[in-house]
């Protein structure tokens, strides 16, 4: 397959499973481009023990993840400068959640439950939006995540416990 069709076949779905993870467009749109750009720079190292898709989804949660992981240091870096300047007139903005097609009214909704998904451990929160957002098949996920069938079905189990807590948790707040 050529970066073209693979491009063609697959923009939809990586934008789609970062917009999972992310919760707006502008970073999305980044980490598609940053997947397909990763994709290009390894395609002549893909293995044929995956298929494409599988190779993608993974290259996807990774950078997905990554993005995320440095957004917490960065907003961690601007908390302590702001804490260490004690400026009064240095304001901390909290990015608003922006989902396309979403009714006005569902957004806090929306947001709220993409924010407690974001208080899951990484493999929970992977296990959630493939199996329940992305609906894929568990066999897929198992090879997405590298791992197997009952441990998908375990680790959904406990994510789902999780974030139950989390959204019972925040109710009354």
């Amino acid at each position: 397959m050529t970066f073209s069709e693979l491009y063609q076949a697959y923009k939809n779905t990586v934008y789609n499973l970062a917009l999972q993870y992310v919760g707006n467009r502008e970073d999305a749109e980044e980490i598609t481009q940053d997947v397909f750009v990763k994709v290009h720079e390894n395609l002549n190292r893909f293995r044929k023990d995956s298929d494409w898709r599988t190779w993608i989804y993974r290259i996807s949660i990774n950078h997905s993840l990554d993005f995320l992981k440095a957004k917490k240091r960065q907003k961690r870096s601007i908390l302590s400068q702001i804490l260490r300047l004690d400026n009064p007139d240095t304001r901390f903005e909290i990015p608003h959640f922006n989902h396309p097609g979403v009714e006005l009214e569902q957004k806090e909704t929306i947001a709220f439950i993409l924010n407690c998904l974001n208080h899951l451990p990484d493999n929970q929160r992977t296990v959630i939006i493939l199996l329940k957002i992305e609906n894929l098949p568990q066999p897929e996920v198992a090879k997405i995540m590298k791992t197997s069938s009952k441990a998908v079905e375990s680790l959904f189990h406990r994510a789902k416990k999780n974030l139950e807590k989390l959204l019972n948790g925040s109710e009354g707040k």
